[in-house]
């Protein structure tokens, strides 16, 4: 009897060693694929949410949670407000016509299916915006194929206006630059629709998005109205070039407001 519970004892201790050795290669794994980013890598992830869908608050929170996860990282959020749900009960505040074109033009050039919360990844992949697995595996596959082109960047407030000045190192006439104002952080308490009475977070927010033409004017400047209620520390710009036909993107920029 003593032998069996000794044999026993030993089986489970090994048992026991091997699966604590197994998840420690997993998360060494994990840590290593991370640290691949450098200079040239880069993670664009562009979320289609709205507040008038239910599914879309926890993609929204999950993109806040990512942010500052990879804050120290080549990672770069958009959320583009779609606005097909405001007949449903609710005008999101923050939707826009564009957006849902954009989301349209990559369910034609990805062949997928318009919803929310989409989650898009550097132009090339779209999976639901809410699968943290998904995004993670996503973003280590972007540090692992992504080059970035260089790009220059910077931007001022002038009056009532921002001007950004850009220049890019390519002239492709396959193309273009898309030049975005973002709000870092807001929230809403919905009264309407799905999400009726729930105070919502939203990080990362698209309100207006320049497209230029790489061929015609590779260096420039291009303004967006000034925000109301604006505060430089709670606003970014955000550059990226993207092929207009397959929807790749190959260089991406960020810079602040002083």
């Amino acid at each position: 009897m003593i032998l069996k519970n000794l044999i026993a004892v030993s089986i489970f201790t090994f048992l026991l060693f091997a699966t604590f050795a197994f998840v420690q290669k997993d998360k060494i794994q994990k840590t290593e694929h991370v640290q691949v980013a450098g200079n040239n890598n880069f993670a664009i992830l562009e979320l289609f949410t709205s507040e008038g869908c239910s599914s879309c608050p926890p993609a929204d929170e999950l993109m806040g949670k990512i942010g500052k996860e990879y804050q120290d990282k080549p990672v770069y959020i958009l959320s583009y407000h779609v606005d097909y749900w405001n007949r449903l009960g609710w005008k999101d505040r923050f939707s826009t016509p564009e957006n849902s074109h954009r989301q349209q033009e990559y369910s034609q050039a990805l062949q997928s299916q318009v919803y929310t919360p989409q989650l898009v990844v550097n132009g090339k992949t779209e999976f639901v915006g809410s699968d943290q697995d998904a995004v993670e595996n996503a973003i280590e596959k972007a540090f692992l194929t992504s080059k970035n082109t260089d790009i220059e960047l910077s931007a001022e407030v002038s009056q009532n206006k921002i001007n950004v000045q850009y220049a890019a190192s390519t002239t492709d006439k396959k193309n273009v630059m898309l030049v975005n104002l973002i709000e870092k952080q807001s929230s809403t308490e919905v009264k309407k629709g799905e999400n009726e009475g729930r105070h919502l977070q939203h990080w990362q927010i698209v309100h207006k998005q320049n497209e230029i033409s790489l061929t015609k004017q590779p260096k420039g400047i291009t303004t967006f109205n000034l925000p109301d209620h604006f505060s430089p520390k709670n606003w970014e710009v955000i550059a990226f070039i993207q092929n207009t036909k397959t929807g790749t993107i190959s260089g991406v920029k960020k810079t602040t407001f002083n």
